[in-house]
């Protein structure tokens, strides 16, 4: 040790720490309390997350079990209306075929059912949260720490806690995805709000809107292509710790790029991985498309 240390005393070379014993018991005290708690209220958890287990089975179905050329059609003119450019409709049919050909449509449907359920739930919590941070400058304060740990926290992690509380399963992997893709959702809320322009929310005050007023007819309609962009960073977030979740008992892509990584099976696990990217890039696209055209019909709207 002192050949390491340039022959310097034991204080100097070691960084003083705590006795193990005294962080085994740390770690054991907290662990026991941890757990204790989720028994003292397990049944009040599975209440909770029974209706969002009925969601998830049933978007997944819906998926599933509608004859593949609906979903085909029905996602293209999702597409069409969010983007209104032939270009990105033909690259997301082009997308979607290569899917089925290689026989992951099935899959790629449970996939999207949990991505966009998973989106859902954090566009409704995140809106609220970044309006809150908008208005107030103390939580502003507060959630910003918060938001820099959940993004710079490994993606792993989050499945420590996800599976002590609620199990194996589907919906903790949900949990986990909503935990991990909702902070741009909530950043760009805020930011998006506080970037109106304050001519016009002074125009709105000299009207005598009040704060409802202003927020559903002025801030959110100004601020949605900033939104937009917050909705666009979650569905990518979604769709990059579909891998991650599947450790947790979810289905779809990532539980194939899974097995593949465990038997090295390059071919599976590279033609699940492509699958991802395409439909990350179709959401993307028709997401970035719709946000553009919202960004041009503000700015026609101020002219």
């Amino acid at each position: 040790m002192a050949s390491s240390c340039w022959g310097l005393p034991e204080l100097l070379c070691e960084f003083p720490s705590l006795p193990n014993s005294t962080l085994r018991h740390m770690r054991m005290g907290i662990d026991d309390g941890f757990r204790g708690i989720v028994r003292a209220y397990s049944d009040q958890i599975d209440a909770a997350t029974r209706p969002l287990q009925w969601f998830l089975n049933t978007l997944e179905h819906a998926f599933v079990d509608t004859p593949w050329f609906i979903i085909f059609a029905l996602i293209l003119v999702v597409v069409w209306f969010a983007s209104r450019n032939v270009k990105i409709v033909l690259g997301s049919s082009m997308g979607l075929a290569f899917i089925g050909i290689f026989g992951l449509w099935e899959d790629t449907m449970t996939t999207l059912a949990m991505v966009t359920v998973a989106t859902l739930i954090a566009i409704i919590l995140g809106l609220p949260i970044g309006i809150l941070m908008a208005r107030s400058d103390r939580m502003q304060k507060i959630l910003t720490p918060v938001l820099d740990v959940m993004q710079t926290m490994p993606s792993f992690v989050y499945l420590i806690p996800v599976v002590v509380i609620f199990g194996i399963g589907k919906v903790p992997g949900v949990i986990a995805v909503v935990i991990y893709a909702i902070p741009p959702m909530i950043r760009l809320t805020n930011l998006g709000i506080r970037l109106v322009d304050k001519e016009v929310i002074e125009a709105a005050d000299a009207f005598g809107a009040n704060p409802r007023q202003k927020l559903w007819g002025v801030q959110l309609p100004l601020s949605l292509p900033t939104i937009m962009a917050g909705v666009n960073q979650t569905i990518m977030m979604a769709l990059a710790m579909v891998v991650v979740a599947s450790m947790v008992g979810v289905g779809g892509l990532g539980k194939n790029v899974l097995q593949a990584i465990n038997n090295q099976f390059f071919t599976i696990g590279f033609l699940n991985g492509f699958a991802l990217v395409a439909i990350a890039i179709i959401f993307d696209r028709a997401s970035q498309a719709f946000g553009k055209r919202l960004q041009k019909h503000s700015e026609a709207g101020h002219d």
